[in-house]
């Protein structure tokens, strides 16, 4: 049976984000929470707002990558933090929720700002049956 987790892998001056989960839509959420957890821990931010996000692509790959640009511009232009994620994929199609809260500097204390995400070491792959890795570098 699939764990769901994420961690973070050394790129040079950027850094990874990869998620794990027993579908795609699971590995994509702890792919959200390493994104946060990058910023500030996760645990830390309060589920005031929530925001719709809805992305398609013709592939997987290309879904996680539109999919972690999407909370990477939402973060920035609403200058909130994320701390929970709910994620579907069906046809090609990403329908999610974000909850947060506007960014508190003593409280989350960010430690990067995340610019995007890149197609280096860009993956979304099923691992083993029912685990799923989803993976891409960010730009720091």
């Amino acid at each position: 049976m699939a764990t769901e987790h994420w961690e973070h892998l050394e790129h040079g001056a950027d850094i990874g984000i990869r998620g794990y989960g027993a579908t795609p839509a699971e590995a994509f959420r702890q792919a959200a929470l390493a994104l946060t957890a990058l910023i500030t821990e996760p645990g830390k931010i309060r589920l005031r707002e929530s925001v719709q996000i809805e992305r398609e692509a013709p592939d997987l790959e290309f879904l996680l990558l539109d999919w972690i640009n999407a909370l990477v511009y939402e973060m920035a232009t609403r200058r909130l933090l994320f701390g929970r994620y709910a994620v579907e994929i069906a046809d090609g199609r990403l329908t999610a929720t974000a909850e947060g809260e506007p960014v508190d500097i003593e409280r989350h204390r960010p430690a990067v700002e995340v610019k995007g995400a890149t197609l280096t070491a860009l993956q979304v792959v099923e691992t083993a049956p029912g685990q799923w890795l989803a993976q891409c570098i960010v730009d720091v």
